[in-house]
């Protein structure tokens, strides 16, 4: 396993935890998620590079472009959340008050 294999992997699986052990915060939960897909998106686009086809190029690309879009409505979200609630945190949150 070469250097920057193993780093990306540690971010993804760094992110991954602070997903699942720390979800107090909306706004932590969601920089969490961006985190795994950046680290996402640096591996496929340096496999895209190691295998030299123009084939795979696009995937990248739309998978950054799946990110950004990700990214607005997850901030749309806490916007709406923290105006009607007037917190971001978690447990504020039930179904019951939607």
């Amino acid at each position: 396993m070469t250097p920057s294999h193993f780093t990306l992997s540690s971010a993804f699986l760094l992110s991954l935890g602070g997903i699942t052990f720390y979800r107090t915060h909306l706004l932590s939960a969601l920089l969490c998620l961006e985190g795994m897909m950046l680290s996402l998106y640096i591996t496929i686009s340096l496999w895209t590079l190691q295998l030299n086809s123009t084939i795979s190029s696009t995937s990248p690309m739309l998978l950054l472009a799946l990110s950004a879009c990700e990214a607005s409505a997850g901030l749309a979200l806490l916007v709406a959340t923290a105006r009607t609630h007037g917190t971001d945190r978690l447990q504020s949150l039930t179904l019951l008050q939607c």
